[in-house]
């Protein structure tokens, strides 16, 4: 008997190591889709959009990531893999909460927290009501303030590329900027131009896309609503001076979504500035670069 038990708790803590796919049901009852790769420090990636998922940065440089970490990669309630709440509660605390559900079912004390674009607002989030749990954080071409990338960056770059005046309705400032957002982003795809906001080549967009034809049943259900909700409007740069963990920030010198200079008035303490000539999306259109921000990152703190 003694020897059955042993062997059933052997199981369960191997599987708790060594899990590869896996829905975690959290305490709304969501089911959040896990895949775990890798080896090293425990690294949650909280990915962008909102709605993106996680698999963009597994297809495209997991073999990278999990040579440095062990990596969680998770699909967001609403997103991609995982299911949608019932109340449509997409707060900011009920993410801080999925991503400490999962944490909890998968055993793990601390963490490292990975974000791209948008995952930035969530990353700050969480680390406000969590400071202790996470041990870095690495930000990849991340905002920390949406209103200040759209209107300072995404939007003027836009109109640039549709080749309008400086004066067009999408630069009134008088007209609300997530209706301003989503016009200019009609023209952009009505011109076949929205590929020039994240990408150095239009192929590489084609590539991602093509990506959602692996998941037929794809949830883009956050996708839908995460702009709408106030609080990620937020201006998170405040903050950074009070966090404690040591932060890799990487931003692209091309990168029209963030801004290429979304890095100003960002004050980690422990912070390393990483600047690449790249867009949106280095984990496919510059991995040289990236990684070589992620050694250095692990070399100097000791991830």
């Amino acid at each position: 008997m003694k020897t059955i038990y042993f062997l059933l708790i052997l199981n369960i803590i191997s599987f708790n190591i060594d899990a590869q796919e896996q829905h975690i049901l959290t305490t709304d009852s969501v089911n959040l889709y896990v895949k775990i790769r890798g080896s090293g420090t425990p690294c949650l990636f909280i990915h962008g959009g909102p709605g993106s998922g996680s698999y963009w940065v597994e297809k495209f440089f997991g073999n990278e990531l999990e040579q440095y970490f062990k990596m969680i990669y998770l699909d967001q309630r609403g997103v991609g893999r995982s299911t949608s709440p019932k109340d449509g509660d997409y707060s900011m605390n009920r993410m801080v909460k999925d991503f400490e559900e999962v944490r909890n079912a998968l055993g793990i004390k601390t963490w490292l927290t990975m974000g791209h674009s948008f995952g930035g607002i969530l990353q700050m989030g969480y680390a406000d009501q969590h400071p202790n749990i996470i041990s870095g954080m690495i930000m990849i071409n991340c905002t920390l303030n949406m209103t200040e990338s759209f209107s300072k960056t995404w939007i003027p770059k836009a109109c640039e590329f549709l080749n309008l005046p400086p004066e067009n309705i999408y630069m009134n400032d008088s007209i609300a900027i997530l209706d301003r957002l989503m016009g200019v982003i009609g023209q952009l795809n009505t011109k076949n131009l929205r590929w020039k906001m994240a990408f150095e080549k239009e192929e590489n967009d084609k590539l991602m896309d093509a990506t959602y034809d692996e998941f037929p049943n794809w949830n883009y259900n956050l996708g839908a609503q995460g702009l709408s909700i106030k609080e990620y409007w937020a201006d998170f740069k405040p903050m950074t001076s009070k966090m404690k963990m040591p932060v890799l920030f990487f931003t692209g010198n091309h990168d029209w979504m963030a801004g290429p200079e979304n890095y100003k008035n960002v004050n980690f303490p422990r912070m390393i500035l990483f600047k690449s000539n790249v867009g949106h999306i280095p984990f496919m259109e510059n991995k040289r670069d990236l990684e070589k921000a992620i050694k250095k990152y692990n070399k100097k703190y000791g991830f």
